[in-house]
């Protein structure tokens, strides 16, 4: 007796029958090969390679959208103005009172720069022993080393100008070297910021009697030495930090009559953090509140070219230090953004998935080759040795 018997139930129905015994081997959920979830060595390094990259990977991402990126836009300079601020720190191998520096723009303006700059007697030799000190050393145009071009570079940036200009608030001129009691002055120093009109200008140092009708004494042609060192040279707010084309350069001539032209093309440029900062010059450009913000600095970039050398002595040409600037009527917007944080967990998701696959693949196909390589090797093997396999 059994429980089958008593329902009423025929056993034999509960049993095997043949044409059911292939629902013994149909699997609808495939496993994976028995080969394929046996560790191994190779496995296992190949485990760890792809999460040192998947890791080094995201650790990029991270750091990328830390620091954000930047985007430079060009736009024609919103809003109206008239003043722009140069500063000035140069020393002439000449003294002081035989000096003129003068400032002749566009609009027919002649501004006596030398009135509103400052002048400090110096000693030459002083400045000469102090060029190689500092963060950057004094350079010729026409020599520049590779690391003052990659601090130019740096300068470029947006969060590097913030950091530097964070850390000097305070923008004052550095002090120059101190004379010896006794020493007699032969050079120059002349520093200070002024205002001029916004417009083309040509801004030049000559000597005393030279260039402009003035009374007093014609200084004596023998007494012209234009060597001259740059500390400085910028446009707009003072950011002494700031390294910019002409800053730390220093030109010497060996004639007396003698003419440096430095020909400038000025361009206004805005560095902004963050969206915010760049959406209130948009709305308000005229706004100093917009410019002049804890994420955003307003300055004047320029390039430079030089051209220098001895000219005739005659009434005509004028000896000199020349800066002839041109003020470009565009803006360039540099622009610091940081993505959204579900944009970075995207980004990060498709970086390891990727990594994943890929490794996957490689890992496959180099499986594959290694069989194929050792099933060669093994059947040369046999046809050297004249062994034979069989089945």
């Amino acid at each position: 007796m059994n429980g089958y018997e008593a329902k009423g139930l025929d056993e034999d129905a509960f049993g095997d029958k043949g044409n059911l015994s292939g629902l013994k081997t149909f699997d609808a959920f495939p496993k994976t090969k028995a080969s394929y979830t046996t560790p191994t060595t190779r496995g296992g390094q190949w485990t760890v390679i792809i999460l040192a990259i998947c890791t080094l990977f995201s650790f990029h991402e991270l750091k990328t959208w830390w620091h954000g990126t930047e985007q430079h836009n060009f736009s024609v300079e919103k809003g109206v103005s008239h003043q722009l601020q140069l500063n000035l720190d140069i020393v002439v191998h000449m003294p002081c009172d035989t000096l003129r520096v003068n400032i002749q723009d566009a609009a027919g303006d002649r501004i006596l720069a030398g009135e509103l700059l400052q002048r400090e007697e110096t000693s030459w030799k002083l400045w000469m022993q102090k060029r190689n000190y500092g963060s950057h050393e004094y350079q010729t145009l026409s020599h520049e080393e590779a690391s003052r071009l990659s601090a130019q570079e740096e300068d470029a940036h947006v969060h590097h100008v913030m950091g530097e200009v964070r850390r000097n608030p305070r923008r004052k001129f550095a002090k120059g070297p101190r004379m010896r009691w006794g020493e007699k002055p032969d050079a120059c120093r002349i520093y200070g910021s002024l205002e001029g009109n916004k417009v083309q200008g040509d801004f030049h140092i000559t000597a005393r009697g030279h260039g402009y009708r003035e009374l007093g004494e014609h200084l004596s042609h023998e007494a012209f030495n234009f060597s001259h060192m740059i500390t400085e040279l910028s446009f707009g707010p003072h950011y002494p930090s700031l390294l910019n084309p002409l800053d730390k350069t220093i030109a010497e001539s060996e004639t007396h009559y003698h003419k440096f032209q430095y020909f400038l093309s000025v361009v206004p440029t805005l560095y902004t953090k963050g969206r915010s900062a760049f959406n209130a010059y948009t709305l308000n450009p005229s706004s100093l509140e917009a410019r002049q913000t804890r994420n955003a600095v307003f300055t004047n970039q320029y390039a430079a070219t030089s051209q220098s050398g001895p000219i005739p002595e005659s009434p005509y040409l004028i000896p000199g230090i020349f800066f002839k600037y041109n003020i470009e009527p565009i803006l360039l917007l540099v622009s610091e953004e940081r993505t959204g944080f579900l944009r970075l967990m995207i980004r990060l998701i498709n970086t390891v998935s990727g990594v994943l696959v890929t490794g996957g693949w490689v890992y496959q196909i180099s499986g594959w080759v290694g069989e194929f390589m050792g099933k060669r090797k093994r059947q040369s093997e046999g046809v050297l040795t004249g062994k034979h396999y069989s089945d």
